[in-house]
């Protein structure tokens, strides 16, 4: 079964004993050094239908998220 970036987060966001700052989320983000860039989870403001938003109002669609890793671990990763 197929697990969106979007579910991943949400389960961090709203899971009892589980928290989006401990998340590292890396994207492509065209002109960055290797084409991707991070952010932490606590940065994030909004999870949308297509994307999350960021504190500083940058929008992040999920089809540019590469990887999600979670204290230390890789818990989604695009194939």
């Amino acid at each position: 079964m197929y697990v969106s970036p979007k579910d991943v987060l949400n389960r961090l966001k709203w899971k009892e004993g589980e928290s989006l700052a401990d998340a590292t989320i890396y994207y492509i983000s065209r002109g960055s050094p290797g084409d991707t860039a991070s952010v932490n989870g606590n940065e994030i403001r909004r999870i949308e239908a297509f994307g999350f938003e960021l504190e500083s109002g940058a929008f992040i669609p999920y089809h540019r998220v590469n990887k999600i890793v979670y204290r230390g671990k890789a818990i989604f990763e695009r194939r």
